[in-house]
């Protein structure tokens, strides 16, 4: 990633395109167009730089796979050939902006981090920034429960929510609209045949623990069987 990175601070989309091509596959799968973004950097780079010909000639070799969902962009790139020498005063100005380099270089840091499984951010900084925001909500709940300390270290959950933002949201949560509890491992989020989801616990006490006599759905008139609901996984 440094190699990469560095030669596109000198303008040099080699390496890049390399491992874009090598990773063709995967990033399809991912459902990114990084891919593209180099090539229409490069596309440009030969337009200024090179020939109109081998600009026309790249973008017919390295643009065909990715016209049914970029048709309409890459007809922009094309026209681009007609202003050559003089694509500063074009209604295609907009390629040449500095700003894509720098952007295009953050997302493909991104992309080959997640590739790798890896984090873009470091855990380190995360996990500091993320205990900094929660720190004065668990201070006052360690002042407020001060004479229930045992209790308070053995509970699975804060009695208060700790809203760190959605920066620090990894992972899809689902609270219960019937008892507000978050779901867990034992009490899994449940989708209803009505289309309606509560947690396991919530249907077991409207159902009364009975798996074969219908409830009805608290949100909906349907009659809801508890054979029928099935667990949803986040």
């Amino acid at each position: 990633m440094y190699e990469i990175l560095e030669s596109m601070k000198s303008r040099d989309l080699g390496p890049a395109l390399k491992w874009a091509t090598t990773n063709h596959e995967k990033l399809q799968q991912n459902g990114s167009d990084i891919e593209l973004k180099l090539h229409r950097l490069q596309f440009m780079e030969i337009l200024q730089h090179g020939s109109r010909d081998e600009a026309l000639k790249y973008g017919r070799t390295y643009f065909a796979p990715f016209a049914t969902k970029h048709f309409s962009e890459i007809q922009k790139l094309m026209a681009c050939l007609l202003w050559a020498g003089k694509l500063d005063s074009s209604p295609y100005s907009e390629f040449l902006s500095p700003t894509h380099w720098a952007k295009l270089a953050h997302e493909l840091a991104q992309e080959l981090l997640n590739l790798l499984g890896e984090s873009y951010e470091s855990p380190l900084r995360v996990t500091i920034g993320a205990g900094l925001q929660g720190l004065p909500t668990l201070l006052k709940l360690m002042n407020v429960m001060a004479g229930k300390k045992a209790e308070w270290q053995c509970m699975k959950q804060l009695p208060v929510p700790v809203d760190l933002g959605t920066e620090y949201q990894f992972h899809s949560i689902f609270v219960c609209p019937v008892s507000r509890e978050q779901a867990s491992e034992d009490n899994p989020a449940m989708l209803m045949s009505c289309g309606h989801v509560l947690c396991k616990q919530s249907i077991a006490k409207l159902s009364k623990n009975n798996s074969t006599r219908p409830f009805k759905c608290p949100y909906c008139p349907t009659e809801v069987e508890v054979g029928q609901c099935r667990r949803l996984y986040f």
